[in-house]
């Protein structure tokens, strides 16, 4: 977050942000408490936000529990990532049907893109998901092949970023340089504060965000509240669940093809491609085809897919990459080594949702440790 200019939002005042974001009926997107866990939903008011709720993360692990304060913002990250708005599982391509004028009677239409490309602003983004956006950007908007489903739902969204104070035990996003407080890819960015008084800094990063930052009742933050957003930042790289020294590891990688290591990981990894669908910065997809019962109608449909299923590496003959081994190591090869080489950057944003949401606990930060013979630091983590 830019220090250059600071404004204050006090909590009573948070509505105010909420209404400004909805209007033309824009929709509004943010976490919401819903079966056990922080996801993302409607949200009409702070009514509709955690409010003294957090997230306890580990390995394979996922609880919600009450906060001791009346935070709103007092998570770190929930199973989804904003990937499923902007990028979703299923994204119809095209329809046909029998019986139009088109080549041998069969009428083929484009997908109607209004309801994706509805206006929308995206509350509470953290900046590992900011930096997943800007990934997925470059990828599916940056090339010749643009994703025009994507490219509707990104046209016209406000992004109002909040600085993580509370990092779970899986987090590492201070490690990969992306956290945890917001730098770039915001309209708004806020820190919660909670010392005395409930407050909000408040800086625009674009200027239609500095546009609704003049529409709200701020006032200029005081050295107190500057001093307050640091120390709230300070304290929450030091409390990182897990720690990477990502340096060496994309050239280490490379040079580690056949170390010993992956046969280990392969006899704990169930191949189940969990790690994939929670992670906010992996795009590949498979196509599917459907018909109706009587033939009359068909669809083309692009789904989410995963590197670790057998089908993902198939071609005539058989699948390229036929063992968990093989498919693992393309997966973590790809997201924190050549992906530097395709992208510019690796594919791993230190979110740590594949630790969390792993259901044997495979950690990749240690996974990746072991491979390059990097230290990896797991610093005891302090009362939250």
């Amino acid at each position: 977050m830019s220090a250059d200019r600071l404004e204050v939002l006090a909590a009573d005042d948070f509505d105010v942000l909420v209404r400004a974001l909805a209007e033309g009926g824009r929709e509004v997107l943010g976490p919401v408490l819903r079966d056990g866990v922080i996801a993302i939903g409607p949200v009409e008011s702070a009514a509709d936000l955690p409010q003294g709720w957090t997230d306890e993360q580990e390995r394979g692990t996922y609880r919600v529990q009450p906060r001791a304060d009346a935070a709103w913002f007092g998570y770190a990250v929930g199973p989804q990532s904003w990937k499923s708005v902007l990028f979703p599982a299923r994204a119809l391509l095209w329809s046909g049907a029998k019986g139009g004028v088109g080549e041998h009677g069969v009428e083929v239409s484009a997908p109607d893109r209004s309801a994706a490309a509805r206006p929308r602003a995206l509350l509470g983004v953290r900046s590992c998901d900011l930096a997943a956006i800007g990934i997925q950007d470059r990828v599916l908007l940056g090339r010749p092949a643009v994703d025009a489903d994507y490219a509707a739902r990104r046209a016209d969204v406000i992004v109002v970023a909040v600085t993580c104070g509370f990092p779970a035990g899986t987090c590492f996003c201070a490690s990969m340089g992306t956290g945890p407080a917001p730098r770039t890819g915001y309209d708004l960015a806020l820190t919660e504060l909670l010392d005395g008084e409930h407050r909000f800094l408040v800086a625009a990063g674009s200027p239609r965000g500095a546009a609704l930052l003049a529409a709200l009742p701020t006032r200029v933050a005081e050295d107190a509240d500057r001093v307050a957003g640091e120390q709230l930042v300070a304290s929450s790289v030091a409390r990182m669940g897990r720690w990477l020294d990502v340096g060496p590891v994309p050239a280490a990688l490379r040079g580690a093809l056949e170390h010993p290591r992956w046969d280990d990981v392969a006899a704990r990894c169930l191949s189940c491609g969990s790690c994939t669908l929670v992670c906010p910065t992996c795009f590949c997809t498979a196509v599917e085809e459907t018909t109706d019962l009587v033939g009359a109608s068909a669809a083309r449909t692009r789904v989410w897919d995963s590197c670790f299923t057998p089908g993902f590496s198939y071609i005539h003959g058989g699948a390229v990459r036929q063992t968990t081994r093989s498919r693992y190591r393309q997966w973590l090869t790809h997201k924190m080594s050549t992906w530097v080489d395709q992208f510019g950057t690796p594919g791993c944003v230190g979110c740590g949702r594949c630790i969390t949401w792993c259901p044997v606990g495979i950690d990749l930060t240690e996974e990746v440790g072991a491979l390059v013979g990097a230290h990896v630091d797991e610093p005891q983590r302090q009362d939250r």
